[in-house]
């Protein structure tokens, strides 16, 4: 379990039991009452690879903007009304490509503990209209389930909502603290794969590709169907061979049945974001190969190529009309 040093807690979450429950976890973390979450988390001059590698919590209440509007920069998987929202912002992984070294100013946890309130937006959203929401971009939420018990929560609430439709995308290997409970049909568990020396270069303290294969194969056998998500796609010395054996070595392990689709998508980035993480990390691997910008987008000068690549070694094994690729480019 991560340790904090330091818990800031809005005062007037201290009563919610969500935060009770989460400080009973951490007895010897000093607790820090504050008026509102910003205090901490908006200061100025704060250094965020500093504060990622001694991470602390804070806990807090949302109190607007609960929902946003897909990103150009995500699959929307052919869905109209897609949504994304946020319990938790940051995440407990330091993967080097992570859009949020850029987007935030601090690098310190913050979780969101009023989550009916987000339930109430929702509602409202899905009166009456079908909606696609994924609800953890910004964070890794079932790798987060020991603290929080949100993913659990999401579950039970989908289950009542016939108009939505959630993503769980994660890299953990935690499908454990949820594979006892009853998912329906309308909620999606998408694990982002990459190729071990991927993970190892570029992903730090994630788990290993076995390790998040064991658990898609959890959830395969308790007769769900999962996403696959090759994104993003990342330069690595070998580059061909090294994907070539890991799409063999991931539809060795994983039935095809039980993979709903698959989603391939190239490292890209805002440019505002990927200018402040240069900033962040002069030296960072992410930035070591032939770069471009498109249209306000930083990415792979061959970003095509590497998509098309996977692409054709992934439909060896899988319909097409399963793969959506992020560019929508058509292979023949």
């Amino acid at each position: 379990m991560k340790k904090f040093s330091h818990i800031y807690a809005e005062k007037e979450v201290l009563p919610n039991p969500i935060t009770q429950n989460i400080l009973k976890k951490f007895p010897k973390s000093k607790v820090v009452l504050i008026d509102r979450y910003s205090e901490v988390f908006n200061r100025p001059n704060q250094n965020y690879l500093i504060q990622k590698e001694r991470q602390n919590l804070i806990l807090a209440q949302k109190r607007y903007d609960f929902i946003y509007k897909g990103s150009k920069l995500c699959e929307d998987f052919g869905n109209i009304n897609f949504y994304h929202t946020s319990n938790i912002f940051n995440c407990i992984y330091d993967c080097d490509y992570c859009y949020l070294q850029g987007m935030y100013p601090s690098g310190h946890l913050v979780i969101f503990v009023n989550i009916e309130d987000y339930f109430k937006e929702i509602d409202k959203l899905t009166q009456d209209q079908k909606v696609y929401l994924s609800i953890s971009y910004e964070t890794d939420l079932l790798a987060l389930e020991y603290l929080t018990g949100f993913t659990k929560q999401w579950i039970e609430y989908a289950k009542g909502n016939k108009n939505l439709v959630i993503e769980i995308r994660t890299k953990s290997a935690n499908f454990s603290s949820v594979e006892f409970i009853d998912i329906p049909s309308n909620v999606i568990f998408a694990w982002t794969l990459l190729p071990q020396p991927v993970i190892d270069k570029y992903e730090k303290l994630t788990p290993s590709l076995s390790k998040r294969i064991e658990s898609i194969k959890r959830a395969i056998s308790k007769g769900l169907k999962v996403r696959i998500s090759i994104e993003p796609v990342m330069y690595i010395e070998g580059f061909e061979k090294i994907y070539k054996n890991f799409v063999e070595y991931v539809f060795s392990k994983i039935p095809k049945e039980g993979i709903q689709d698959v989603n391939i998508g190239a490292f890209r980035m805002v440019k505002e974001q990927a200018k402040k993480i240069e900033k962040l990390k002069e030296y960072s691997p992410i930035f070591c190969y032939d770069t471009v910008l498109k249209d306000g987008i930083f990415t792979y000068k061959e970003a095509e190529y590497f998509e098309e690549f996977v692409y054709r070694e992934v439909i060896k094994y899988i319909e097409k009309e399963k793969v959506y690729l992020l560019n929508k480019l058509s292979f023949n």
